[in-house]
């Protein structure tokens, strides 16, 4: 019967809440019958379900599946795993259709869940179409259909490994932080050369390592702790589900997104080139300055990895990237976000490279820059907080790109302000070619948003 879903957890990306709050298995079912109703208005009859690792992900999963099941679609149950696991059953199963039960890199008490439909991401408008279909449920059909339980995680793993080009063995130390990638990092481990330490790979919702988010540094202390001791040539880190990849150097210094995607960059233009590279508006000036002296087109897009996906495939881009770790291939790959395969692409690059990671970081033009400032502003205020930015910023004539927000360019470098669609923030950040221009750069910043009534946080 009719239900009705939480507001709060219809996001812009995917669904998302607080398990026995925002969030329930009677929540879980109607959105499977929700989106059950969706697929099927599209001829759609059958769909992928995966879950990753955390405490509540089976309930909700065989609740979901109930859903989609009392709506006539039939289901391929995969298990547990990364969500790119999903994706890829999605993409080479015979389904119409994929979701997976995860709470992504949030702490254990969430969940939420990611969607495919006919290939594509399933976001914004469409999410909140299936909180309204979920308010009209009538009764459910008498006859269930029917369900099929097979683990394609060994397919997934051979397909991860299809690529890989070896050369030099390397020392590699793993860290999937309790999330959903243990088993596969276990299984990719035994099969690449070199030697390969792992820890924290005993999937474990309740994530006693760490926070399973390795764009924030602390969550990588251990990883680099034993790159160093151990000598290995770089250390490799996932999110709780596995579609973000956190990278650290042999020295233990962590990449960030648009430092590994110019070493993805270089191999993929050195066979298409000439060819579109993606990267969100977050990334810095020097990724896109590099994409072009690698003889690619540098295109900046919105940040967000069901964004970034649909606008890869539109251009027929062999590669993009976010800043928050999220890589999508589509040269010799799917085009969807994936961790694993990523770093699987990674070792094959630095197997072959006269360089080690720290030497192709070390090439690359200094800059400074600030990390990602996120400043609270509430769901009513923050899109017209940039608006008014904007319309300030275009009086004065100033260079800005209006791809996401606002991007300023100015002779020092350039800042950023967006709102998020996932928070009640605004979204920050600066870069420039020296400290001092970093500090003019940021004294604009503050300067415009305390004109709007919003103050940066204090060093």
């Amino acid at each position: 019967m009719a239900h009705m879903l939480d507001p709060t957890i219809l996001r812009e990306y995917d669904i998302r809440g607080t398990v026995g709050e925002s969030l329930s298995a009677a929540d879980a079912q109607a959105i499977g019958r929700a989106f059950a109703c969706i697929l099927a208005e599209k001829g759609g009859k059958r769909a992928a379900v995966g879950y990753d690792g955390r405490l509540s992900s089976p309930e909700l999963e065989a609740a979901l599946v109930e859903g989609l099941l009392l709506e006539g679609i039939e289901v391929l149950r995969i298990g547990r795993g990364p969500t790119p696991m999903l994706y890829y059953a999605a993409a080479t199963e015979k389904v119409d259709a994929g979701v997976m039960v995860t709470g992504s890199h949030n702490p254990p008490q969430y969940n939420g869940f990611k969607f495919v439909l006919s290939g594509k991401p399933f976001y914004g408008k469409a999410i909140q179409r299936l909180g309204e279909v979920a308010r009209t449920l009538g009764p459910a059909g008498k006859v269930r259909a029917q369900v099929e339980k097979r683990s394609i995680l060994p397919l997934y793993v051979t397909r991860l490994l299809k690529d890989f080009e070896p050369g030099r063995a390397l020392a590699v130390a793993w860290d999937p932080g309790n999330g959903a990638t243990g088993e596969v990092v276990r299984a990719l481990a035994a099969a690449l050369p070199g030697r390969h330490i792992l820890l924290n790979d005993e999937i474990d919702g309740r994530f006693p390592s760490h926070h399973p988010d390795p764009t924030i540094p602390e969550n990588l202390e251990e990883l680099i702790e034993r790159v160093l001791r151990e000598r290995c040539d770089l250390g490799i880190a996932f999110d709780g589900d596995g579609d973000r990849i956190g990278v650290v150097d042999e020295k233990g210094r962590i990449l960030w997104g648009d430092q590994m995607m110019v070493v993805f960059a270089g191999e993929v233009l050195s066979l298409r080139p000439g060819a579109p590279i993606l990267a969100d508006v977050k990334a810095s000036q020097v990724l896109f300055d590099e994409i072009a002296r690698l003889g690619g087109r540098p295109v900046m897009a919105p940040t967000g990895h069901s964004l970034i996906k649909a606008k890869l495939a539109e251009l027929g881009a062999p590669l993009a990237g976010e800043m928050s770790g999220h890589i999508f291939f589509a040269d010799r790959y799917y085009g969807f976000d994936d961790a694993l395969y990523a770093a699987v692409r990674l070792l094959g690059i630095l197997g072959k490279s006269p360089f080690g990671l720290a030497a192709m970081r070390d090439r690359l033009p200094a800059v400074v820059n600030t990390p990602e400032l996120r400043l609270p502003c509430s769901e009513e205020r923050k899109f017209a907080v940039v608006a008014e930015v904007g319309e300030r910023l275009e009086k004065e004539g100033a260079e800005v790109t209006l791809i996401d927000g606002l991007r300023v360019k100015r002779a020092e470098g350039w800042w950023l302000l967006r709102a998020s669609n996932t928070q009640a923030v605004l979204v920050a950040r600066a870069e420039a070619k020296t400290a001092l221009g970093l500090a003019r750069l940021k004294r604009e910043l503050e300067a415009q948003l305390r004109k709007s009534g919003i103050s940066l946080p204090s060093d």
